[in-house]
């Protein structure tokens, strides 16, 4: 499928910020960006990744901060309530 048709099923651009320790100095945190379509708000794509990342990845996880933006919707339209004349 393509963006605008998964856009369409509601599925929205979401980001996480996740924050982990490295696993030869722990007490360093590095940062990974993830980056996926999914559905807000129990968005299943991100924990499945977080599941694997603590099944499969030796840096242990700090934290996670999710955004997300759905990036189709109704247009935005302001009426004016003005005439302009061009000569």
């Amino acid at each position: 499928m393509n963006d605008f048709s998964i856009q369409l099923e509601g599925y929205r651009l979401t980001t996480a910020q996740i924050l982990y320790h490295l696993p030869d100095h722990p007490d360093l945190l590095q940062e990974f960006i993830w980056q996926h379509y999914d559905l807000a708000p129990k968005f299943p794509k991100l924990h499945k990744f977080l599941n694997f990342w603590e099944r499969k990845i030796e840096g242990s996880l700090h934290s996670v901060y999710v955004a997300e933006k759905k990036l189709i919707g109704p247009a935005k339209t302001k009426l004016y309530d003005a005439e302009f004349t061009l000569q």
